[in-house]
């Protein structure tokens, strides 16, 4: 498919689609729509940056165009994802594409009121898109129904996974109708993925364009050694290279990412921060500004390792490398969106070269060196040389022989 207009999609939404400058579909939209068109259950498995919300969301759209405006608290279709940034990146999406319809876009995350969100619910809604946790707070409360809900979709399920959604999951597909189109989303695929598809798809169709876990091309990937307190000065000197270009900075903890950040600040840095202990509006406002170019650097938990979607965004600085080296692969994601380019910089610490490995296996590639240098332990041993006891084979000169105490003699049976 090399045109909008070949998927059968309905003409308000080409219009849309036209209107935004987009004509030519990405390949896991061209792949998926159609098979979705169609009534399918689908299991999507596309690099972060792909136009993936599209690939489930014109469909969507498509299929609840001709219906008439829901009842009280109905939800026509449900999308769960895991973090808040994701939640309002993917209702941003699709609120372009719903202009000059009737359809409403509603979301509900933590962090909000959750009275404003009963009475947007009340009125009954076309689409939400939601956080497991929020939702299941709302179902309690009896704030909406998913009686007639006959599409679901997890975007990122595999990160639901690892934030520990699956009881979260499975309390709200039993709420479900049986008779319903499910959609799976995802960039990697761990095993716990596919028995969840098994269980919640019904004879998916899968589509996969890219090999799970793949970055995209034109993100050009480097790693650079360097000691946990030199960290902060490295930062800085490549800040400094690059004043006027947005870059994001991704910390392991929340403590650690705001302590960075002030400090960035202090050295006359524009810098916000989002993490957990941000309130949501404040995660907006940083986000926001970020978007506007008014801050140039974004400090963040892995919080942001899948909501982020800003083009212009041209580094990505893993300060603390992740301890899921699949989170790599969404970090640096943030950047060459939308075709444009990007860079990641890894710094490793030594006690992080077990986290650099895992990453660099899951890539399949090892990472270019751009400064500093490895911890000699990893430097190769010479071949044929084995590790051994001190004064066994391959011990180092110098060591003590390994002299064994000789057991006592054994007593005799009486």
């Amino acid at each position: 498919m090399t045109d909008f207009s070949m998927l059968g999609l309905h003409p308000t939404l080409l219009k849309a689609l036209t209107a935004q400058g987009f004509d030519t579909p990405t390949p896991i939209q061209a792949r998926a729509i159609p098979e979705l068109l169609e009534g399918r259950d689908l299991m999507g498995l596309a690099q972060t940056g792909t136009g993936k919300t599209a690939a489930f969301g014109l469909p969507l759209l498509h299929a609840l165009m001709g219906l008439a405006k829901p009842s009280p608290k109905e939800v026509r279709a449900l999308i769960l994802a895991p973090t808040r940034e994701l939640v309002n990146q993917i209702a941003q999406t699709l609120q372009g594409f719903t202009r000059g319809t009737h359809l409403k876009v509603v979301t509900v995350v933590g962090g909000a009121s959750i009275n404003a969100q009963t009475q947007k619910l009340a009125r009954g809604t076309d689409i939400l898109v939601a956080t497991p946790g929020r939702l299941l707070d709302l179902l309690e409360r009896r704030a909406l129904s998913l009686g007639n809900t006959r599409h679901l979709v997890l975007d990122e399920a595999d990160q639901m996974l690892d934030l520990g959604f699956i009881h979260a999951l499975r309390k709200i597909a039993r709420l479900l109708p049986q008779e319903r189109q499910t959609m799976l989303f995802s960039a990697t695929m761990p095993k716990q993925m596919a028995e969840l598809a098994e269980t919640y798809l019904d004879n998916p169709v899968r589509v996969q364009v890219a090999p799970p876990g793949k970055v995209a091309d034109k993100i050009t990937q480097s790693v650079h050694f360097v000691s946990q307190g030199d960290k902060a000065k490295l930062l800085e000197r490549y800040l400094r290279e690059h004043p006027e270009e947005l870059a994001l900075v991704f910390g392991r903890t929340k403590h650690g990412s705001e302590k960075l950040k002030k400090l960035l600040e202090s050295w006359g840095f524009s810098a916000a921060s989002i993490h957990g202990n941000k309130s949501q509006g404040q995660r907006e406002r940083a986000l926001e500004s970020f978007r506007r170019g008014e801050v140039k650097v974004l400090v963040a938990t892995d919080v942001a390792a899948r909501g982020i979607d800003i083009p212009a965004v041209r580094h990505v600085y893993n300060y603390d490398l992740p301890n899921v080296p699949e989170n790599y692969v969404h970090r640096i994601g943030r950047t060459a969106r939308a075709g444009a380019e990007g860079r990641a910089m890894a710094f490793c610490a030594p006690a992080e070269i077990g986290e650099l490995r895992a990453i660099e296996k899951n890539l399949r590639l090892s990472l270019p060196v751009a400064g500093g240098e490895a911890p000699a332990a990893e430097a190769p041993s010479p071949r044929g040389q084995h590790k051994g006891r001190p004064g066994g084979p391959g011990a180092k000169p110098g060591a003590k022989p390994n002299r064994r105490r000789p057991r006592p003699p054994r007593r005799a049976a009486a």
